[in-house]
């Protein structure tokens, strides 16, 4: 039996997934926020619940909004704060009394779908998550690569390529750089894009209605949206050249990007002509915690 947790911001989830991944057990509650160690024991309980409800003590695999670090073994580039500078792994494996792994929430997601899902049997596997925020995991035959600083992926958190007059320096980000990827392609990014030509501040989801009901503002502004995505997945594609890429998020759901983005991204690739699919993910919000629970091998 293997669990995989998901440990975020306002909610952890925990499931149990048989040999052949068959969903057993479910369990989520309110992630508890300022104190470590309330997140510890939540965790704890879950686990337990787990345990009693299947007969088994299986493998735990944890999804976290951020990393470990390979120089000090503690979390850094969490945006759930309390767990920052914590030797997470450690502190579970002592409370829980059994082995613990951990990855990016975002390489949980990329092994999800590498393993049973969108890009099931494939060898080179981008995972992108578009949502509050921009994550992406690398998995090359079957296995994450989290590389030498545990941030392989991490393409939110590099400039908007080709960058044009207007996207330069770029909206302030929360790492303390300007016009990094994420404060393009989020959530937050395509609102703060629509509403600096005037909107009253509809969400995302509302722009893509607008857009789909006629509105020429928000075609407009899903039209720079999908330029941006394509620009910043071309340089990825320059990089990893990947056979496919996965999409997550909420931002995953914008059916047309599938169609537009990858036309698009031909502009900007190093090459005559790119084959790598982009498609959406089979388990789409399950997919990073099931991940987490395909971090232990068979």
């Amino acid at each position: 039996m293997r669990y995989g947790i998901d440990l975020g911001g306002t909610k952890t989830e925990i499931i149990a997934l048989s040999e052949t991944g068959r969903k057993v057990f479910e369990k989520r509650t309110k992630t508890p926020r300022g104190s470590y160690d309330d997140i510890l024991q939540n965790i704890k309980h879950m686990v337990a619940e787990a345990d009693d409800d299947t007969g088994s003590e299986g493998t735990i695999g944890i999804g976290i909004p951020g990393t470990i670090s390979a120089k000090t073994g503690l979390v850094k580039n969490a945006n759930t704060t309390e767990l920052i500078g914590n030797p997470l792994e450690k502190d579970l494996q002592r409370l829980i009394g059994r082995p613990v792994k951990t990855a990016n929430d975002a390489n949980c997601f990329a092994l999800s779908e590498a393993t049973d899902g969108a890009a099931k049997g494939i060898a080179n596997v981008f995972g992108i998550i578009l949502g509050t925020g921009v994550g992406g995991g690398i998995v090359i035959d079957g296995k994450v690569l989290e590389g030498s600083n545990g941030i392989a992926g991490e393409w939110g958190h590099t400039p908007l390529p080709w960058a044009n007059q207007n996207e330069r320096p770029g909206p302030s980000c929360y790492c303390g750089k300007k016009g990094c990827i994420e404060t393009f392609v989020s959530g937050s990014g395509l609102s703060r894009s629509h509403n600096s030509v005037g909107a009253n501040g509809p969400t995302a989801e509302e722009i893509v209605s607008l857009a789909t009901a006629g509105d020429a503002a928000a075609e407009r502004t899903l039209a720079s949206f999908e330029r941006r995505l394509a620009k910043a997945l071309a340089a990825v594609i320059n990089v990893l050249d990947p056979d496919i890429i996965v999409c997550g998020g909420g931002l995953s759901n914008i059916s047309r990007i599938y169609e537009n983005v990858p036309i698009l991204w031909q502009e900007y690739a190093f090459s005559d002509g790119i084959e790598t699919r982009l498609v959406p993910a089979k388990y789409g919000d399950s997919s990073g915690i099931r991940g987490a629970a395909w971090l232990w091998p068979s």
